[in-house]
């Protein structure tokens, strides 16, 4: 029997409001939710009042996600947004601590003592990738699923979903290289395959699900946290639409420019060859000019000549006959 899918699952809770439905979906994402909130707090209560807060956030904004959304990349996102909302202060306080005691190693450093260097920059250098990349790094590395199984939720072939995955651990790992961890791709990939998620305690999900469907007194706080967070999602929302209209205004301008360049030199190439026509017209007309008065009277030559050439010489003749005739008389 086929698991039921997110998308299911979604559409099910998305039309009927199915307890059933959500309860599976948050059972399913947990750990996922639970693990980035942990990181950004390292404040077990805190963890547990962001994670309540993302799937309050899921059971609002379910009607408005996209059918071609990955759920588990939406809920690692939205999970970052609310953990960095919550506590950005102390997240900065907390990395800059970290960042006094890493070490930098001329040697490949193992994949613990990776984990250790890069945990506090993993959450900032995720949301530095494309909602694309951060998809494929969160179902490979963090859900530790197989390439198949990647390349089948993001609806490509198995060949290309590892390259997208290649790809954005590419990124990742230059972007690790700036803040001075070094190590190579596997390393990292191994080291957030193996420590990225940890276990929620277990009477979250209760917890959570009885927020959502039976009312249960929910802090003032939380409410105030996803408040907070769907504000920002709506602000980043409106700015990559901003930034897509931009980009489309520049390309339609682009187009018009090179329009109007290749159009230029079009009209500029037809001007030239109707130029050219024109000067050989007038060369001929000229060259008709002076060439036909010389034909001409070349052509009354010759005909003067075919026409006069027997009568002279029967003139001759005569005057010859004259003058032997008056030598005789003599």
């Amino acid at each position: 029997m086929n698991e039921t899918t997110d998308a299911e699952l979604l559409a099910r809770f998305a039309e009927s409001e199915s307890e059933e439905a959500f309860t599976a979906l948050v059972n399913r994402h947990l750990q996922l939710v639970h693990s980035v909130a942990l990181r950004h707090t390292t404040n077990p209560h805190h963890a547990e009042e962001i994670t309540q807060a993302v799937f309050i956030i899921l059971a609002r904004k379910v009607r408005s996600l996209g059918c071609k959304t990955i759920l588990s990349g939406w809920l690692y996102h939205t999970a970052r947004l609310t953990a960095a909302n919550f506590q950005r202060g102390e997240l900065r306080r907390a990395r800059r601590e970290q960042e006094a005691f890493m070490q930098s190693t001329i040697e490949q450093p193992s994949s613990e003592t990776v984990w250790h260097e890069l945990h506090p920059l993993l959450d900032e250098a995720m949301a530095r990738l494309g909602p694309t990349d951060r998809d494929a790094v969160v179902l490979r590395y963090f859900e530790n699923k197989s390439l198949q199984e990647v390349g089948q939720t993001l609806g490509v072939e198995e060949r290309a979903a590892q390259k997208r995955v290649s790809r954005a651990l590419e990124k990742l790992r230059r972007i690790f290289t700036k803040h001075g961890v070094i190590s190579t791709a596997t390393i990292i990939a191994g080291a957030i395959s193996a420590n990225s998620v940890q276990a929620a305690p277990t009477a979250l999900a209760p917890t959570i699900t009885a927020a959502v469907f039976k009312g249960s007194a929910v802090a003032g706080s939380t409410l105030a946290l996803v408040k907070g967070t769907l504000h920002i999602m709506s602000w980043m929302k409106a700015k990559t639409a901003a930034i897509i209209g931009a980009s489309a205004l520049l390309v339609v301008g682009a187009s018009v420019a090179l329009a109007h360049h290749n159009w230029s030199q079009g009209a500029l190439v037809s001007g030239v060859h109707h130029i050219a026509r024109h000067l050989v017209a007038l060369t001929h007309h000229n060259w008709s000019q002076r060439a036909q008065p010389q034909a001409e009277a070349l052509s009354d030559k010759l005909q003067a000549e075919r026409e006069g050439g027997p009568a002279n010489v029967a003139q001759d003749a005569s005057a010859q006959k004259s003058r032997d005739e008056q030598k005789a008389l003599r």
